[in-house]
């Protein structure tokens, strides 16, 4: 044993030093590959992974300010799910999350047998014609919000009445316009700029529709349930997220490896995927956005939706961090399951304070 402390000291930093200069000699070694085509339709919005935490903050912010002005200014409180819970409580809650991913399941399923059916390209018209559906139901539904919080404090005089007939016309007619102009851009465009404004714009509106509309225990539900399907579609040998991924590689030409070649070297480090560009799914932010909305409308508290944007964050940066290794990863599991965990820690502290 050294009868000089700094000794020890010295030897351990001695090691420390050796360990990372073969840790940095062995990723100068690495391999780095490419990640699979995905077609530009797929909705998804693309970022360098430096910038990532961007489109998150956007969504968060302006959904969370869609859900006040709609529930607490405007006071449009209605209760969603197909069971209520003011009458069956908790139970209603998962009820209503079973049924929402069984919905979706079933709707990834029948959607990959119309890819097998009809080519990859037939994807592009079905989220076309969803997101359409999506763009003017939700544009009119918040465009009338806010028309409303407009005119709700003005007197009823003749002009104000006319003024309001004609914005509410105008807004109408301006939905139907900009929804199929959205849906034409879409289908058309190759500017990344312009996919990622309308991938933001559906999740956001989506995201603050659903923290409006659903109940504690249902929005729970919804954002567990929603984030182990999650998990299976994209990791699961016949999950419907990666047999759309498979699909659209195989289109592209992109298997240079074997699936077993590709894993083997993936987990001996000899390569490593590319992670300075990602892809957000829309999925992915709308559920960000709702359990943000939710958190400020359930507890009334903002600080507590910033501290549940922040968990979000931080788990999505988690999630990053294993797309070196893995092809694609599940992007809900683990920002989901913290922003849950940290909204209601925090819902309690602040409650016995």
């Amino acid at each position: 044993m050294s009868e000089n402390p700094d000794d020890t000291v010295e030897v351990k930093f001695e090691r420390e030093n050796l360990k990372n200069m073969m840790d940095k000699e062995k990723e100068s070694n690495q391999e780095t590959i490419d990640k699979d085509f995905i077609p530009h339709f797929f909705p998804t919005y693309r970022i360098s992974s430096k910038f990532y935490p961007i489109p998150i903050i956007i969504v968060v912010v302006c959904a969370g300010i869609l859900a006040y002005l709609t529930y607490v200014v405007a006071g449009v409180q209605v209760e969603g799910g197909y069971v209520s819970e003011e009458e069956h409580g908790v139970a209603a809650g998962l009820i209503n999350g079973l049924i929402f991913v069984i919905m979706s399941a079933i709707s990834s399923f029948v959607i990959i047998f119309l890819v097998k059916k009809g080519g990859i390209g037939i994807l592009k018209y079905i989220f076309g014609f969803s997101f359409g559906i999506l763009i003017f139901f939700l544009t009119l539904f918040f465009g009338q919000i806010i028309l409303f919080l407009i005119f709700i404090n003005l007197p009823e005089t003749e002009l104000v009445i006319i003024s309001f007939y004609i914005s509410y016309y105008t807004l109408l007619i301006g939905t139907v316009v900009f929804t199929v102009f959205m849906i034409y851009k879409y289908l058309t465009t190759v500017s990344f700029i312009t996919k990622n404004f309308i991938v933001l714009y559906i999740g956001l509106l989506t995201g603050a529709m659903l923290g409006v509309v659903m109940p504690l225990w249902t929005t729970l539900a919804i954002l567990v349930g929603i984030s182990l399907w999650d998990i299976y579609a994209v990791k699961a040998k016949r999950g419907p997220i990666k047999n759309m991924i498979d699909l659209a590689s195989r289109a592209n030409g992109d298997e240079e490896l074997s699936e077993a070649e590709l894993k083997e070297k993936l987990e001996s480090g000899e390569i490593v995927y590319d992670t300075s560009k990602l892809e957000i799914g829309i999925g992915d932010l709308a559920f960000y956005s709702m359990l943000s909305s939710s958190a400020l409308i359930f507890t009334g508290n903002i600080i507590i939706m910033i501290l549940t944007a922040v968990a979000i964050i931080i788990g999505t940066g988690i999630t990053i961090q294993g797309l070196k290794r893995n092809k694609i990863l599940p992007g809900l599991p683990i920002s989901i399951f913290l922003g849950i965990g940290t909204m209601l820690l925090s819902w309690y502290i602040f409650s016995i304070i």
